[in-house]
Formats: structure tokens, sequence, C-alpha cells
């Protein structure tokens, strides 16, 4: 468990050599588990790869529950938003003594990869972005987002407003395209980025078609879900990572 000042974040390390941190799929309820398994499904397994095993051979690789999911606790005020978790993120990477890193997100982690770029570029060596979430034809699927997030974090704490929760919703899902980041960012961004579309509801093919329109250095693995594409999923994530990690 690693303490800040207003959040309490539980994160576990596997394996050894350049590091990477994921951030998980599950929207608002990201967390580590969500690698296991499915967010909509617990019971039934996830249709990607589980990182922490199949990356840990030669990564280091950090998987985290994000605040207020899984075993993670946190304040919310409503200045809150991509910025807050972005600043766990590279907190958490300073706490265990780690300068320059990749990141792999799934649905909602696509965005925070995108965060971490726009924050700190430098210290973001590659990124794999998997089923990247996006505002398409689904303002419903964010605004139940941050309901159920609000109906969380008022259970443990009710004296938080719900004005908080709205601003907070408002700050992460207010916008559009992948909601953290601007189109303009993207077609700026020099980071080496592997996409891995999206094609359902909450994970729009249109906003996978943008990313990859946009970003200048770009590659994308259309056939990545298991159970059928899972080892070639693993063999292209790993053979990216490689080739963009930096030599000592």
């Amino acid at each position: 468990m690693f303490k800040r000042a207003d959040a309490e974040l539980y994160y576990e390390v596997h394996g050894e050599g350049f590091p990477i941190l994921l951030f998980a799929p599950g929207g608002l309820r990201s967390q580590l588990n969500y690698w296991k398994a499915s967010p909509a499904d617990p019971k039934q397994p996830a249709a990607w790869m589980n990182p922490m095993i199949a990356l840990a051979d030669r990564f280091t690789v950090v998987g985290m529950d994000q605040r207020n999911a899984g075993k993670s606790v946190a304040d919310v005020q409503p200045d809150h938003g991509w910025h807050t978790f972005a600043e766990d993120h590279f907190a958490l990477m300073d706490h265990l003594g780690f300068d320059r890193f990749h990141v792999m997100g799934g649905c909602i982690g696509a965005s925070y990869c995108f965060e971490a770029i726009e924050q700190h570029p430098a210290r973001v060596a590659a990124a794999v972005l998997q089923n990247p979430i996006g505002l398409w034809e689904n303002r419903d699927v964010w605004d139940a987002a941050i309901k159920g997030y609000g109906e969380t974090v008022r259970a443990r704490d009710p004296s938080i407003p719900q004005e908080t929760i709205d601003a907070f919703g408002r700050n992460m899902f207010g916008g559009d395209f992948v909601f953290s980041v601007s189109r303009d960012f993207v077609k700026a961004c020099r980071t080496p980025l592997l996409l891995q579309p999206g094609t359902d509801k909450p994970h729009p093919a249109k906003t996978s078609e943008e990313i990859a329109a946009l970003a200048p250095n770009i590659e994308i693995q259309k056939d990545w879900r298991g159970p059928i594409y899972l080892d070639d999923s693993i063999k292209r994530v790993r053979a990216f990572l490689d080739r963009h990690t930096p030599k000592a």
C-alpha cells in the first residue's frame, strides 16, 4: 500500500527488468484484478493478456488499483480529474525509484496512458493502448460510470457532497474524443504507440480509428483478443516494448 496525503493506493510488482506501469480495464473501477477476469463478469476470463504474468519474465511490471477502486481509497474533490490520477501514477513510480518506464492501459487505461505522456513525455518510453475508451454515441455509459463511482465513495464517506461527484464527473467525462487529451495532442504525440483497437460501445471503433489516423508514431494490431489471438497479442506487445526499451 502506497500512502499519499489524500490516498492509499494498492499495487503489486512482478518480474524484473525495464519497468512497465499498468492501467487496468474497468472504467472508474480500474483495478489490477481486471487483468485476470472480465470486469463485466468476473467469473469469466478476460479477453486480454495478464501482463503481470505475460511480461514479467523480462520487465518489472507494476499493477495498481486506481484511487477508489479495488483496495485503493482516496479523497474526492471538485477539482480532481485526469491530472489527479496522473499525479498518483508518477508518485508511485517515484516511490519505486523508476524515472523512465513504459505504460500499458486497457479501457480507461488508454486515456491514463495519454495523460501520462502529456504530463511528462520524457518519462514515458512507449505506450500500449488496448481497447481505448472514447465518446461516440455513448454518453450514457459515462453518466452511469460517474453514478456508480459516486455511490461507491459516498457509501464509504456520506459527507462527500453530490456536487463534488458531479464536478469530478464533468472533469473526467465532460469532454469528447478520449476525454483525457485532445485530438491536437495525439496528432503531435511522438511517443511510440501500439494500438489494439476497441469495437464496442464503451470502446468505440470510431475512437480507435481516430487515434490511428492522428498519431504520427503508431503501430496497430487489429486482431488481438483471446482466446484465438491471445498468443499473437502477447508476442506483439513484447516485441514492441523490447524494441522501444532504452538501451543501458
